[in-house]
């Protein structure tokens, strides 16, 4: 017992002052390597380095993301979480070609990258940044003309864009031209539109999987898409969801919220390849679900996520349910659709007089 309570850290196996270490943050971790030398020697481990989110860290220049680099990040990363300089006092790009070479070279095995409100005007092509991204998201950023385009001297072949997830959240400069450059990405199979304003119909509609004499054009590889709009009720919509009605061929799953679930319910019905359909955030009606879904018959799982449904006052035949559509829109669904799951989370229910 003497010598249990004269046992200090220093007795620890190091694999246990890793797990203890990982619980940190980055902050944190970096001041616990001024501790000692052992303990700066255990903070380099790159068991510590595979997941690094910089976005609760304010103010983070270019300067310090070199000494990151230099010091901590290494061949153990995997997925790098950033926040930009954007909404800041200083303002100004914090990304530099050099610094994503680096990244490149030191982090080889980097595979998810997101961006929190950075300025990447500064950046004059997504070729510059990691080859071996499989995933990219890009929150409240701002983004130049042609930054998703290859350039002719680097063809798909060598550029090395693998990326297969891009998540787009609140990026008001994205628009149907970079929307239509991303049918050059082969690998891209998910695609998440949230609050993109300058997307429209159009766009989506030129940019859809179609056959051709050549062949299959446009986004011909892509599996899943999310197109979600929650802006504020004055906002501008553009019904990008329409664009749905040229039936994406090869689309296996939609995802539609917000202000995009009405018009992309009337488009939904031409995609003969889906498989399954996700509706949150909005307000819906039974029969316009009904009428939706009457020719998805491929459909195997349909899912409602805080819906608020508008249904008519108890009609005689009703009086044993209680105000709750699901039971009445459980059985129709089921016979019209009867291999499909359907799911209900977080739903409520509205008595209308019409």
């Amino acid at each position: 017992m003497a010598d249990f309570r004269t046992s200090t850290l220093d007795y620890f196996p190091e694999n246990i002052l890793i797990d203890i270490l990982s619980y940190l943050g980055v902050r944190e971790l970096i001041r616990s390597g001024r501790v000692c030398k052992r303990w700066r020697r255990l903070v380099k481990d790159q068991r510590l380095w595979r997941v690094v989110d910089l976005t609760a860290w304010k103010g983070v220049t270019s300067r310090m993301l070199w000494v990151l680099l230099r010091q901590y990040l290494g061949t153990g990363l995997r997925c790098l979480r950033l926040r930009g300089l954007l909404l800041s006092a200083r303002g100004g790009a914090f990304l530099s070609e050099s610094w994503l070479k680096a990244l490149s070279s030191r982090c080889p095995r980097l595979r998810s990258l997101s961006l929190l409100h950075a300025d990447l005007r500064g950046l004059h092509s997504c070729q510059l940044l990691p080859t071996t991204l499989q995933v990219l998201e890009l929150r409240g950023c701002e983004l130049p003309q042609g930054f998703f385009t290859q350039t002719p001297l680097m063809p798909a072949s060598t550029s090395g864009i693998a990326i297969e997830t891009m998540v787009l959240d609140n990026v008001p400069s994205f628009t149907d031209q970079h929307l239509q450059s991303l049918a050059s990405w082969l690998r891209l199979s998910r695609l998440e539109l949230r609050n993109v304003l300058r997307v429209t119909a159009e766009g989506l509609r030129r940019s859809a999987a179609q056959e051709t004499d050549s062949g299959l054009n446009g986004l011909s590889r892509l599996k899943y898409l999310e197109i979600g709009h929650f802006g504020r009720p004055g906002a501008q919509l553009q019904m990008a969801s329409l664009g749905l009605g040229v039936g994406w061929l090869g689309l296996e799953e939609l995802s539609l919220g917000g202000k995009e679930v009405g018009p992309g319910l009337l488009s939904a019905s031409r995609l003969r390849d889906l498989k399954r359909l996700r509706l949150r955030c909005c307000k819906l009606r039974e029969m316009q679900v009904l009428r939706s879904c009457r020719t998805l018959r491929d459909l195997r799982r349909l899912e409602f996520c805080e819906v608020f449904f508008q249904v008519c006052p108890k009609t005689p035949e009703r009086e044993g349910e209680e105000n709750d559509p699901v039971p009445s829109l459980r059985r129709s669904l089921a016979a019209l659709l009867p291999q499909c799951a359907l799911v209900f989370t977080n739903c409520t229910v509205t008595i209308t007089s019409d």
